[in-house]
């Protein structure tokens, strides 16, 4: 294992999580949501999404993205200590470009 991936980690598959059954949760406000957001994306905000966890499936592979990877990260480390598995995707339109 090279240096930089022993620092980094293996490169995350998005496109294989999606065809999978991965579930994309944006985590962007609903107003952001409307103005883009990747097909078949589901919009639970980042402040709403300790209340709406009864909305997703613990089996489902979940990878979380927003405008940057800042809430992405956040979400995904709420969704970890729940129990899910998931991936921050980072900012949306990043996400988008490796699926």
């Amino acid at each position: 294992m090279g240096l930089l991936s022993s620092l980094f980690g293996k490169k995350t598959d998005y496109k294989a999580l999606i065809k999978a059954g991965a579930l994309i949760l944006d985590v962007r406000t609903p107003q952001e949501f409307k103005s883009g957001h990747i097909k078949n994306a589901t919009n639970i905000p980042l402040q709403s999404l300790t209340s709406q966890l009864k909305k997703l499936n613990k089996n489902q592979v979940i990878i979380t993205c927003c405008a940057s990877g800042m809430r992405s990260a956040s979400a995904k480390s709420i969704l970890k200590t729940q129990g899910f598995t998931a991936y921050n995707g980072g900012g949306w339109t990043s996400l988008q470009s490796k699926i």
